[in-house]
């Protein structure tokens, strides 16, 4: 009998496993979106997750579609109109000819982008930039489009809402932002330097023999231009002050990346099939994929066996359980993506009870463990996305080569940070 209801969850897990390989390794080039969609169906046709089940995992995904709306949305529209190339005439004017300061500068305005809009925000709207500034200074643009990418996760547990998964770790229990700022900021400085000093080390060789443009060709911002400007502006005050008052962040971006759209669309009198057409709408299957496969492994009972063994590993080694739980969830990051994840791990969290020094650590894991791997967040997925469109690709070899170097000092500063915090 024990063998009979053990097959069904071997199943489940054998169907996780391979939707995720699917979503990180890309079989026939396929998009990520397809593995992850496949997977939920598989599961559902097999009879191993009854539709209305399925349907509930996709529904808990709504704010995070809503969340990726309003960012795709605010990001389309300002690259459309220009904001990113005048941002980018900006920087190479600031970096005076140097390729060391322009990565500096770079670094600094991605890690204000991650703290204030979130992480996948500056996936979304910094790469854009990002890359037109090395195109306008004809530098080679991958050294600097991996800040985008690491910096999205090192800073991404600065604020509550610097990183959507930080919500969902700590639920109706988010303590209050000065309670954050004492636990999570040293922490926090420690992996945003610890990244920077690693990735201005990689990447020393590739910044040396560039030549940077000192005298691009420059235009000025349009009206709409700067109407897409401060509709991102007024999107960081929205999110702030939707965290401080503790609602979700889906609907507020929603709404002000779609009042900022029809606004500048209404100015230009057109345009809104084109904005249309060019977001990266795959990103929003592959989400709910990913939601209805953490569903599936609920039911199998892993939630209440990792909650019950995050409680008494806590009761006997409290501060063991913080550097294991860290550390074993950045890991697993990789295996699954944060975003399930970080849904299981904070779900564990919540029933299991554990201090704020485990949680802390647990979500620490969550938010920096992706670093390892260029599929371990949605950030950096929706990163890869961006560098596409522009015609770059970062296949996930070469990638985990960077991110073996750069993840392990940031997260074990972080972890060691915390434990220091009273």
């Amino acid at each position: 009998m024990g063998a009979l209801t053990l097959t069904p969850n071997l199943a489940t897990w054998g169907i996780a496993v391979i939707a995720t390989l699917g979503v990180i390794v890309r079989p026939f080039s396929w998009p990520e979106a397809i593995w992850a969609v496949l997977g939920a169906a598989a599961l559902v046709a097999l009879g191993l997750l009854p539709v209305g089940a399925a349907l509930d995992g996709v529904r808990k995904g709504t704010d995070v579609y809503l969340f990726l709306i309003g960012m795709m949305l605010l990001a389309e529209v300002a690259r459309k109109e220009g904001l990113f190339d005048w941002l980018a005439q900006v920087a190479v004017r600031h970096a005076k000819g140097s390729a060391t300061r322009l990565f500096t500068l770079v670094y600094l305005v991605g890690t204000l982008v991650t703290v204030f809009l979130s992480n996948d925000a500056c996936a979304v709207v910094l790469t854009p930039a990002v890359y037109a500034a090395a195109k306008a200074t004809r530098a080679e643009p991958l050294p600097y489009l991996f800040i985008c990418a690491f910096i999205a996760n090192a800073a991404s547990f600065v604020l509550p809402i610097s990183n959507p998964a930080n919500l969902v770790v700590f639920a109706e229990h988010m303590p209050p932002l000065g309670r954050w700022l004492a636990t999570f900021a040293l922490p926090s400085a420690l992996a945003i330097l610890a990244t920077y000093a690693v990735l201005r080390w990689t990447q020393s060789r590739a910044l040396a023999g560039q030549e940077i443009e000192t005298d691009p060709v420059t235009t000025s911002l349009s009206g709409t231009g700067k109407v897409a400007g401060l509709g991102i502006v007024a999107t960081a005050g929205v999110l702030l002050a939707a965290s401080a008052a503790g609602l979700e962040l889906g609907l507020p971006t929603f709404l002000a990346g779609l009042a900022t759209s029809l606004v500048v669309l209404a100015l230009k009198r057109g345009g809104l099939v084109e904005v249309v057409s060019d977001i990266s709408w795959g990103v929003l299957p592959l989400v709910a994929g990913l939601f209805v496969l953490v569903e599936a492994l609920e039911k199998t009972g892993v939630l209440r066996m990792l909650a019950d063994l995050l409680r008494q590993s806590a009761a006997g080694a409290p501060e063991a359980t913080a550097w294991g739980g860290g550390i074993l969830v950045a890991v697993v990051t990789n295996l699954v993506n944060n975003l399930p994840a970080g849904l299981l791990a904070g779900a564990a969290v919540q029933a299991a009870d554990v201090s704020r020094t485990i949680a802390g650590a647990i979500l620490i894991g969550v938010d920096l463990g992706p670093n390892l791997s260029v599929t371990g967040s949605l950030a950096t997925i929706l990163w890869l996305t961006a560098i596409r469109r522009e015609g770059e690709d970062v296949g996930a070899w070469r990638f985990l080569k960077l991110g073996i170097l750069v993840t392990p000092p940031a997260l074990v500063l972080a972890l060691a940070g915390l434990l220091l915090v009273p």
